[in-house]
C-alpha cells in the first residue's frame, strides 16, 4: 500500500483542522442553547440548503460580485499604469505618496462613511474595493520595476529589443510574481471591504443588505449562512481569477502546495 503524498497529508490535516473547529463550534451552541447567539453549525447547513429560495437570492449574489469585481479590476489597472508612470517619471511617485499613504492608513468603516456624502449607496461598494486595491497594486508593481534588472535593460538597449517584445520577455516575467502576491493579498481584501461597504450603506438586492436584515431580526442562521455564502464565493473567484492571471502570464500549470 503506498503511503501518502505530502501533499495529501497536508490537505488530510487541513480537513482534520476544519472538522475539529466544526466540532468546538457545535459544542459551543450546544452550551450557549441561544438561537439568537449562536446556531450549530448543523442548523446552518440546513439554512444553506433552503435559503436559495429566498427572493432575490441569486440577483443579490450578482449585483455584489460584479461591483466588487469591477472595484477590484479598476484598482489593479489602475495601479499598474500609476506605478508604471512613477517609475518613469520619479516626481510622480512623491506626489502619488501621500495619497497612497493616506488610502492605506485610513480605517475602511471612516472611508465608507465618508463616501456616503459622494457616492450612491449603489455605487460605494465599487469604489471602496477600488480604493483598497489601488495602494497594494501600486506598491507592488513599483518595487518590481525598481527592482529590475539593470544589465537585462542594456542588453535590449543595445540590441535594439522593440517595446512589446521587451515588455513580454523582460518586463513581465520580472513582474509576474509581484503582482501574483499582490492580487492574491487584495482580493480577499477587496471583498471584506466590500460588503462591509454595502452592510453600512445597505443598498437594495445586495449580500450586505441581507446581512444587515437577518441581523436586524435575529435571524443567525441566515447571517451565518449568507457569511458562508460570501467566504465560498470570493475564495472561488480569488481562485479563478489566479488561474486566468497565471495563464496570461505564461505561467506552468503546477499548481502550488499550498
Amino acid at each position: 500500500m503506498e503511503k501518502p503524498s505530502s501533499l495529501q497529508m497536508l490537505w488530510l490535516k487541513k480537513v482534520g483542522a476544519i472538522f475539529l473547529a466544526l466540532t468546538f463550534w457545535q459544542i459551543a451552541a450546544m452550551k450557549i442553547h441561544s438561537r439568537i447567539l449562536l446556531v450549530t453549525p448543523i442548523a446552518v447547513l440546513k439554512r444553506l440548503c433552503t435559503i436559495w429560495q429566498v427572493e432575490n437570492f441569486f440577483s443579490s449574489i450578482w449585483f455584489t460580485f460584479y461591483h466588487i469585481a469591477g472595484g477590484f479590476l479598476l484598482g489593479l489597472i489602475l495601479g499598474i499604469l500609476l506605478a508604471f508612470l512613477a517609475h518613469k517619471i520619479p516626481v510622480l511617485e512623491i506626489l502619488f505618496w501621500p495619497w497612497m499613504v493616506t488610502i492605506k492608513s485610513v480605517p475602511v468603516a471612516s472611508f465608507i462613511v465618508i463616501c456616503l456624502v459622494w457616492l450612491s449607496v449603489n455605487n460605494l461598494s465599487i469604489f471602496i474595493s477600488f480604493l483598497i486595491v489601488l495602494p497594494v497594486i501600486y506598491q507592488n508593481i513599483l518595487t518590481g520595476l525598481k527592482s529590475g534588472n539593470r544589465e537585462m535593460k542594456e542588453m535590449a538597449q543595445i540590441f535594439r529589443v522593440s517595446p512589446f517584445r521587451k515588455l513580454k520577455y523582460i518586463i513581465i516575467p520580472h513582474l509576474r510574481p509581484y503582482l501574483l502576491s499582490a492580487c492574491t493579498v487584495t482580493a480577499g481584501m477587496a471583498w471584506k471591504a466590500g460588503v462591509a461597504a454595502e452592510i453600512i450603506g445597505t443598498p437594495s438586492g445586495s449580500m450586505g443588505k441581507m446581512l444587515f436584515l437577518a441581523k436586524t431580526y435575529l435571524a443567525t442562521d441566515d447571517l451565518l449562512a449568507w457569511t458562508v455564502i460570501i467566504v465560498a464565493i470570493s475564495v472561488i473567484s480569488e481562485k479563478v481569477f489566479l488561474y486566468v492571471l497565471k495563464k496570461l502570464l505564461g505561467e506552468s500549470k503546477r499548481r502550488d502546495a499550498a
